[in-house]
């Protein structure tokens, strides 16, 4: 089946004045009609850049430069900003990870959800506030009909986020891209915009890619993830393949710091930070953190290897010709996700 999105090694960069920085590297991925893509990964691992370049969204000083982005077998990066225009809204809606800056502070929710409509010729101005009546109810907003003249700063970010989701699937596009929909809502309203992105999901037959950092929202909604860090993507495929067997040394630390464990027990921890972007080590981006490590990790970034169907990891670890176990730190690692012998030498 050809996918409905195909992303083929994007790379994007900021030009600085030490030269251009990669914020995506390399990164490829596709998404099937009536699925959902979880991208996870840590703040600053280039995620929102990733939403950002799929819908050519990207401002100065940051530009594409290499890739192709294939969506219903165009290739987006080949359009003219016009042709542009006419996909972003009606072949692919996208949700801005903040809801009030996204918003329009001097025009009513009502207007923005219609403007959404009029710009893609789908109604008169008239059909298009009914419309949008019709948008704010199906989402949620209570008392439609009086809060679509409300401004943005009169409803709450709950509401506010309802209105973007609104806006996103207004003109029924086939894929809908949700940039950490529920980042700085309470747990509470957290839990209804997801249960809100599943219903429109069914109601209108979209695909979603879902950018997240949070893993449990991962697990709750996505068919499959793709994990992502310091600007690539190190693992990729089904959630329960990750969750049960995760083959990257990133995703297991991720794993691994999710809470749960014994009432007391410490809280586990991936060591050290994040790599600056322009400042990456050599080899693969992860390697400084990691206890897995050996010989090839500094020398060139690993490509994919395939280890299971449709799930393929980034890592030397899993190379038939020099992936093996090594000795770090205080003990050995294996290379298929069990637990290593360091865990037991404490």
């Amino acid at each position: 089946m050809t996918p409905l999105l195909s992303v083929d090694h994007l790379t994007t960069v900021f030009d600085l004045p030490a030269g251009p920085v990669p914020a995506v590297d390399d990164v490829s991925f596709e998404i099937r009609a009536g699925e959902t893509l979880g991208l996870v990964g840590e703040s600053g691992s280039g995620k929102s850049v990733t939403a950002l370049s799929l819908m050519r969204l990207v401002q100065p000083p940051g530009r594409i430069v290499t890739g192709a982005i294939r969506f219903r077998d165009r290739n987006l990066l080949e359009l003219s900003e016009a042709e542009m225009r006419e996909v972003r809204g009606a072949g692919i809606g996208l949700i801005f990870q903040e809801p009030m800056t996204a918003l329009n502070p001097v025009f009513t929710v009502g207007d923005q959800i219609a403007e959404a409509l009029l710009v893609h010729g789908r109604a008169t101005r008239r059909e298009a506030m009914a419309r949008a009546v019709e948008l704010l109810d199906q989402v949620g907003v209570p008392d439609a009909a009086h809060r679509v003249r409300d401004y943005p700063h009169q409803l709450s970010g709950g509401m506010r986020q309802r209105v973007l989701i609104a806006i996103a699937v207004a003109c029924k596009p086939s894929l809908l891209v949700a940039d950490e929909p529920t980042t700085a809502l309470d747990v509470t309203i957290q839990a209804q915009i997801l249960d809100l992105l599943r219903q429109m999901k069914d109601t209108f037959h979209l695909s979603l890619l879902l950018i997240t950092h949070d893993l449990g929202v991962i697990a709750e909604t996505a068919d499959r993830v793709a994990v992502m860090y310091a600007g690539r993507i190190v693992e990729e495929g089904a959630v329960r393949d990750i969750f049960r067997a995760p083959q990257h040394p990133y995703t297991r630390g991720l794993l691994a710091s999710i809470p749960g464990g014994a009432p007391g027990a410490r809280l586990r921890a991936i060591e050290g930070t994040v790599p600056t972007l322009g400042a990456l080590p050599a080899g693969c981006a992860f390697h400084p953190r990691c206890q897995d490590r050996f010989e090839p990790c500094a020398t060139a970034p690993p490509p994919e290897y395939a280890v299971g169907p449709d799930h393929g990891a980034r890592c030397y670890l899993h190379d038939p010709v020099v992936g093996r176990p090594s000795a770090v730190g205080n003990g050995r690692s294996t290379i298929d996700g069990r637990q290593s012998d360091r865990e037991g030498s404490r």
